[in-house]
């Protein structure tokens, strides 16, 4: 078992699916990243050069992101692919329009880690972009539907960002709308990361053999993340299921 830091992306994992947590994380069969993943990150990247960038045209941002995305998703079996790419002119376009008016970022994708006292191991991440000028940290999310409010696991995310001395901001893009949410309560959502790690690490404290944790966890198959036939093979070979 290779688990040395936490992420909140792994602590959402865990306290949303802990049978998927143990698939990827203690077992060790990470899943392959769908479309929509591989459009986040093209997205962004587009939107990168164009906040860094402030005479760049929107289609060369757009062209940018979709060659990111046809590079990601080259092997990408999600039946999903084309009509997920035909989301990024439109994302692209109100990404630019929401965080151009920031100015060029001061940072972007820039590594943070916290140690909390009584964790062995810290929780890490990575945020989109920050405007320190401003004082505001951002995180970009690509979605189909836009939220009326900050999703929780995106607010311990961010709350991880901040470190408590930056504003948090969630910017969430689909191809018709775009808003950004500026993320209320920090100290809240950091301690419920904190105590999600907590958990996480008194759980793997159990045991050293990877089996263990199979035989105490069941997936739920129709739960969203065993949707793919390949996440479903993988569960029939781990839990004959």
């Amino acid at each position: 078992m290779n688990y040395t830091r936490h992420s909140p992306s792994a602590l959402n994992l865990f306290a949303a699916c802990p049978s998927m947590f143990v698939l990827e994380r203690v077992v060790g069969r990470r899943q392959p990243v769908g479309a929509a993943a591989h459009r986040g990150t093209a997205v962004e990247a587009g939107v990168a050069h164009g906040l860094d960038n402030p005479d760049a045209s929107v289609e060369e941002c757009t062209a940018l992101a979709e060659t990111r995305f046809r590079e990601l998703a080259a092997l990408c079996g999600d039946s999903r692919r084309d009509k997920v790419e035909a989301g990024i002119p439109d994302m692209v376009a109100r990404a630019l329009a929401e965080l151009r008016p920031y100015g060029p970022p001061s940072g972007k994708q820039g590594f943070i880690e916290w140690r909390p006292e009584g964790l062995t191991y810290p929780i890490v991440g990575y945020y989109d972009f920050a405007w320190d000028e401003h004082g505001i940290i951002v995180d970009l999310k690509t979605t189909e539907r836009l939220p009326s409010e900050v999703k929780a696991p995106h607010a311990r995310q961010v709350a991880l960002y901040t470190g408590g001395n930056m504003e948090g901001r969630l910017a969430y893009v689909t191809p018709a709308k775009s808003t950004v949410y500026r993320l209320e309560n920090v100290p809240a959502h950091r301690d419920a990361l904190h105590r999600m790690a907590l958990a996480c690490e008194r759980f793997l404290a159990l045991s050293d053999d990877p089996q263990f944790f199979v035989s105490i966890t069941s997936p739920d198959l129709d739960a969203f993340y065993f949707a793919t036939p390949g996440a479903r093979q993988a569960a029939w070979e781990t839990w004959g299921v």
